[in-house]
């Protein structure tokens, strides 16, 4: 082979090494991700419902799971979260969310943040 037959045989080689590792990159992406889940606490203040969810694969499922399971129209979504844990604390209509590592840093910083009074109307986490 010539000069020339080996530059392109070169430079073939390179994109083919470069097109695996993107190849490879996306895969290893996606792997990772698949194994993330999800769960959400949705809430409606005038009838006080609450709805939760929980090892959703993606952010919306988890999101129209706690809307369906809340049960009201006008349920919002008041918190998501994927690797954690979820608390909905309250007094009277208005909730408080909060996240944390385990069910019970979530529900205490829900509490301390909600003030006297409070109790835990709903937490979920992920697996």
């Amino acid at each position: 082979m010539d000069a020339r037959g080996d530059d392109v045989m070169a430079r073939a080689l390179l994109v083919l090494l470069l097109a695996g590792l993107a190849a490879g990159s996306a895969l290893g992406y996606e792997t990772r991700n698949r194994n993330v889940l999800h769960a959400a606490i949705a809430y409606h203040e005038g009838t006080q419902a609450v709805g939760w969810s929980t090892d959703r694969r993606t952010s919306r499922e988890a999101s129209t799971e706690a809307l369906k399971q809340c049960g009201h129209e006008n349920c919002v979504v008041v918190g998501s979260v994927s690797r954690g844990c979820l608390a909905l604390a309250r007094a009277s209509a208005k909730p408080f969310v909060e996240k944390g590592a385990t069910r019970q840093e979530a529900e205490t910083k829900a509490l301390k943040r909600c003030g006297q009074a409070c109790e835990i109307s709903a937490w979920t986490c992920t697996r």
